[in-house]
């Protein structure tokens, strides 16, 4: 594997695919520090500072709601606030119109159609980031109206310093503009970088987290008491038991066996052999948990706008943020449910068994036509079902290991043992290992693994253009490397005057 890393140098395109994916990454997470115009970012850091003090895991489950897909944009109220989510939403919303609608199925299927749905896919993040970028800017005026900033009042100062609506309107295109800039990105990265843009971008948002979740660790874990250090080793081997779970689990597919009709065209034979249709354990990916989330975080917001007064609101609020039994309860049950709901939107076991009689292809055993795609689902249903409880468990993982730990689940210390973090994290780890290794087999080297390779699909690399032109890379490092110290110079400026 360290000779497949130090291979990745010696091959110029792949080099500069790299390069160009890392300087996109510097540029993102300097947009992130950039706050937005008429806003006093310190009072945030104040506040969150205040509550450290009283309490490190609340303050740390704070933080780590704010900066999941945003990486801290929220929390330094900068101008990538809303992060990339309008376009995963819009994604979402569009790849359930393809499944349903017709029109859409059909136009997906046409030449060129995959075109003209993605440009709707970006007209619709445009609304969506509209309609975030209005209540973001209202919540900004009373930010202790946001359920995860109550109490910043106490601060004593305002958050923003002049609420009029021309600032209104100037932080609403500020924020969509934010987010049209980081969709752009990630399209660049996807084009002339490696790996997907968009998936990379929102990794490296919760990977931005990792040193303050390491820093906490460190403290709650060295104070003295034996026990919690016993408990550290303890976390560290079930955080590598996780990870390894979770790669076997993205990895595997069943293999359905397929046999191809011998067929004479001309003087050659084709056919005959033996192939493989894959389905994968966990179909769904990620989407159910981002799904199972995002319908709880709408019940918070109602039950403080319609019935902030009521006891039974406040207690099943109480119960919704922070973690409660009710939380997992509806969570496990949300991502059992939208797994199959997932599944049975995305795979189409008829037009699978359809595909197959047409270029006289069959299952050994079964039937063409019907049986063959009754075949198909009940093996998808099985596999769903197992794929549904990992992800359930990867739900329930943070609040289990807080009760082993004596930490919140909500801490940012579990972000990163369970839930969508990691399998985000672990998805977008491995793709981009698929591609890099694709590259090295391609010029004749070896790949990470001494015997077979990375599971995914290497009938394609994923890049739909060639590599950036390396002036521009140049032009990219010289930039980044102007501002980091313009920036540092600023910072040791500031730190001695005060």
């Amino acid at each position: 594997m360290i000779s497949a890393f130090k291979n990745t140098w010696n091959i110029p395109e792949l080099r500069d695919r790299i390069l160009f994916t890392l300087a996109i990454i510097v540029i993102v997470r300097l947009g992130v520090h950039i706050t937005l115009p008429g806003v006093d970012a310190t009072v945030i850091k104040e506040w969150l500072d205040s509550i450290a003090k009283k309490s490190p895991a609340e303050a740390g489950g704070i933080t780590a709601i704010l900066q999941v897909f945003s990486g801290g944009g929220l929390t330094q109220a900068g101008i990538f606030a809303l992060g990339i989510m309008p376009y995963i939403s819009a994604s979402i919303m569009v790849q359930l119109m393809t499944a349903i609608v017709p029109k859409f199925s059909k136009l997906a299927r046409e030449d060129g159609g995959r075109q003209k749905i993605t440009q709707y896919t970006r007209y619709i993040t445009i609304i969506i980031a509209i309609v975030q970028a209005y209540f973001v800017a209202k919540s900004l005026i009373n930010p202790e109206q946001i359920p995860y900033l109550q109490g910043i009042e106490k601060v004593g100062r305002d958050l923003v310093l002049d609420p009029s609506f021309n600032w209104v309107l100037l932080t609403m295109l500020t924020l969509v503009s934010g987010t049209i800039l980081l969709m752009w990105l990630g399209d660049q990265i996807t084009e002339k970088g490696i790996g997907n843009g968009i998936s990379i971008i929102i990794t490296v948002n919760i990977i931005s987290s990792l040193p303050g979740a390491l820093i906490q660790a460190w403290k709650f874990f060295t104070d003295g008491d034996p026990w919690r250090a016993a408990m550290m080793v303890v976390m560290i081997a079930l955080l590598l038991i996780v990870i390894a779970a979770t790669i076997a689990i993205t990895q595997a597919q069943r293999r359905i066996a397929v046999q191809y009709a011998k067929r004479v065209i001309g003087r050659k034979q084709f056919g005959g052999q033996t192939q493989y249709l894959p389905l994968k354990v966990n179909y769904a990916g990620v989407m159910p948990i981002i799904f199972a989330t995002a319908v709880l975080s709408l019940p918070p917001m109602m039950l403080q706008w319609f019935f902030k007064d009521h006891g039974w609101a406040n207690a099943l609020y109480s119960e919704l943020v922070g973690g409660g039994t009710w939380y997992y309860v509806l969570g496990g049950v949300g991502i059992f449910l939208f797994s199959y709901f997932w599944v049975a939107m995305m795979f189409q076991p008829s037009q699978i068994s359809e595909d197959l009689k047409r270029n006289g292809g069959y299952i050994p055993g079964v039937r063409p036509g019907k049986p063959t795609a009754e075949f198909l689902d009940f093996t998808m249903t099985r596999l769903t079902f197992a794929g549904a409880i990992f992800l359930a468990g990867l739900f329930f993982l943070p609040a289990l290991t807080g009760k082993l730990v004596n930490l919140p689940p909500s801490t940012l210390i579990l972000q990163f043992c369970g839930g969508t973090s990691l399998l985000i994290m672990v998805g977008v780890v491995l793709d981009v290992m698929r591609q890099v290794e694709t590259h090295l087999i391609q010029k004749h080297y070896d790949g990470f693994l001494r015997k077979g390779k990375i599971k995914g699909r290497y009938d394609r690399l994923g890049n739909t253009g060639s590599s950036a032109p390396r002036n521009t890379i140049v032009y990219l490092w010289t930039a980044i490397a102007i501002i980091v110290v313009i920036a540092a110079t600023a910072y040791l400026y500031n730190s001695t005057q005060g």
